[in-house]
């Protein structure tokens, strides 16, 4: 009798160990169910969550209204799986980023928004999203901008002609330095080739800008519908000056009173509308201090100490120090190739071309002044300022911002057409309610394109 309630009780228990596995299990199952297999990566229920929550945190506290649930699921969906694509293509690159570039940057962040880095915990606490989450999405975004300047990068040139001829147009239109902080949506095309898909788009597009001219938040239409990789963030490109206006909307956006839709605009690519969000004053005149300096470097090495070094280069500041030729020395001692066999001239420099060690002994020196030792990380360094003087670079600028803004919309119009492409060339397996949405939306599209 005994055995028999004996044998009861372990038959009992293990009933009990069994269906407390399967409800650990469940709940595990639950908690990371995989919702997309994207080529060699999977992504999690729990993943796609945290991603929605701080989208809908950032919108909520910018006012912008929310589409449907779904919808935003679909879309922050598609966003994680091309960021997959590209963190993929990164490892196989052996890209990584350290702890100490992640912590400047997050230093450079905060500081940007004027707060201390406990300051910006809690705002992205107030967002939904922990620091230790912050950080990695930010490793990850550090990281896909790095495979995109590489892989797109290398598909975009400027001319000298071209910002030749930007220039020109801008001149010509009066060289407003009035700058925009601008939104944006894309209306891609399907099929260019097919008369259908494009005028399925423009009607789109027709429609968004109705629907906005009709009240509904430009930013809240951007989220739900536009096809630019900017769309989660509400369109925001962030302000810009005439200068580095895309030349699509160029033409435009100086006409558009704040908070006006544009018209439809059209190009290859598909159909966009822009709206001025805010405006604000240009820029003015622009001088620096630039400095004409040279210098001797002594660099330790394996055959070199630091100390050895350290001596040299003292030795080289008394002999100039006692009357010897500052160039003969350079060319004859210096660890700078470049400027050494030029006496170690290294020209004109501006604020910012230098390691700070070396700018800091620049700006305290005193034209004709022999500075140093000092050493950066480089070497062992002693400098001297030849000369002075202000100069203006409004010029300078003005052709930097010009190539900038080219390469930039250059830039966009390729990086969508790579998404495009590593997308398309992906194997992505949607999984549980995302397969059943995907297989329904595309029998709607389907039935539209009948129709």
């Amino acid at each position: 009798m005994k055995a028999t309630i004996r044998q009861g009780l372990q038959t009992l228990l293990m009933l009990m160990a069994v269906l407390l596995s399967f409800s650990v299990q469940a709940e595990r199952k639950m908690l990371d169910q995989v919702v997309a297999i994207v080529d060699d990566d999977v992504i999690l229920q729990t993943g796609l969550d945290a991603r929605i929550n701080t989208i809908t945190s950032r919108l909520s506290a910018q006012g912008t209204g929310l589409p449907p649930r779904r919808l935003l699921e679909e879309r922050v969906l598609e966003q994680l799986i091309t960021e997959s694509v590209q963190l993929q293509m990164a490892d196989k690159m052996g890209m990584r980023i350290s702890d100490n570039e992640l912590n400047e940057t997050l230093a450079n962040i905060a500081d940007r928004n004027n707060m201390s880095l406990s300051e910006f915990e809690n705002q992205l606490a107030s967002e939904g999203l922990s620091y230790r989450q912050a950080r990695e999405q930010i490793r990850q975004e550090m990281i896909t901008s790095r495979v995109q300047q590489r892989q797109v990068g290398n598909r975009v040139r400027v001319t000298d002609r071209e910002v030749e001829n930007y220039l020109q147009a801008l001149e010509s239109n009066g060289g407003n330095d009035a700058e925009y902080r601008l939104a944006y949506i894309f209306v891609e095309v399907d099929n260019p080739a097919d008369d259908a898909s494009v005028d399925a788009a423009r009607a789109k597009a027709e429609a968004l800008r109705a629907a906005i001219a009709s009240g509904r938040d430009f930013r809240e239409v951007a989220v739900a519908e536009s096809d630019a990789s900017n769309a989660l963030e509400g369109g925001d490109m962030g302000w810009r000056s005439e200068r580095q206006l895309p030349s699509l909307v160029a033409p435009v956006v100086p006409e558009l009173v704040v908070g006006e839709p544009s018209k439809v605009l059209a190009n290859n690519s598909g159909f966009h509308l822009v709206m001025v969000m805010d405006k604000r004053g240009g820029t003015q005149k622009q001088v620096i201090q630039q400095n004409r300096v040279r210098h001797i470097l002594i660099r330790p090495s394996e055959a070199v100490t630091d100390a050895e070094a350290e001596a040299t280069i003292r030795d080289l500041a008394q002999q100039i120090q006692n009357g010897a030729d500052f160039a003969e020395l350079a060319r004859e001692y210096s660890d700078d190739p470049v400027s050494g066999s030029d006496g170690g001239n290294l020209g004109w420099v501006s604020p910012g071309q230098m390691v700070p060690k070396f700018e800091q002994a620049m700006q305290e020196a005193n034209v004709g002044e022999v500075k140093g030792p000092f050493r950066s990380q480089f070497g062992w360094h002693i400098l001297q300022v030849e000369e002075r003087r202000q100069k203006d670079i409004s010029t300078d600028v003005k052709e930097a911002e010009a190539r900038q803004a080219i390469y930039r919309r250059k830039f966009e119009t390729e990086l969508q057409n790579w998404l495009r492409e590593i997308r398309d060339e992906a194997f992505v397996e949607l999984k549980g309610e995302y397969a059943k949405n995907a297989a329904e939306d595309d029998a709607n599209d389907a039935q539209d394109a009948e129709k």
